[in-house]
């Protein structure tokens, strides 16, 4: 089994939201909404997701960009927007996915995601990744 084999398998047996196989060999799951998750990793260690390999419920292009500058080697995604794509190819990060959807959804599921709207067509994926992770908030 390989290692993305092994977080996809435990997002879905322990019903995660997101699974991380760090660089250590620790895996670990965790079940926030939305990119919480991420933000907090990345609060208390901006190098923690280097080199890891990890297994989300739903990856945009705003969670693509962020798991991209914080150095993350493989993706999978249950749902993958198509804007996350471009932004993992561009940068080599190896991906699978479940499903691609136009766009991630928003919490009352009659539209795009306000950040997903916000950087769709934003280049600079530093920025994304500043912007989404300041934790004066």
């Amino acid at each position: 089994m390989t290692n993305l084999e092994i977080v996809k398998q435990k997002l879905y047996e322990k019903n995660a939201s997101l699974v991380v196989l760090y660089s250590s060999g620790e895996c670990k799951e965790y079940y926030q909404n939305r990119i919480n998750d991420i933000k907090d990793i990345l609060k208390e260690n901006k190098e923690a997701l280097k080199d890891s390999i990890i297994a989300d419920k739903v990856i945009g292009k705003v969670a693509g960009s962020i798991l991209t500058v914080a150095g993350v080697k493989e993706i999978y995604a249950d749902v993958m927007s198509k804007y996350a794509i471009p932004v993992l190819e561009e940068n080599h990060i190896k991906y699978e996915y479940k499903a691609l959807t136009e766009y991630v959804i928003n919490n009352a599921k009659n539209g795009m995601c306000p950040m997903e709207n916000k950087y769709k067509d934003e280049k600079d994926i530093n920025k994304i990744y500043d912007e989404m992770t300041k934790y004066d908030n």
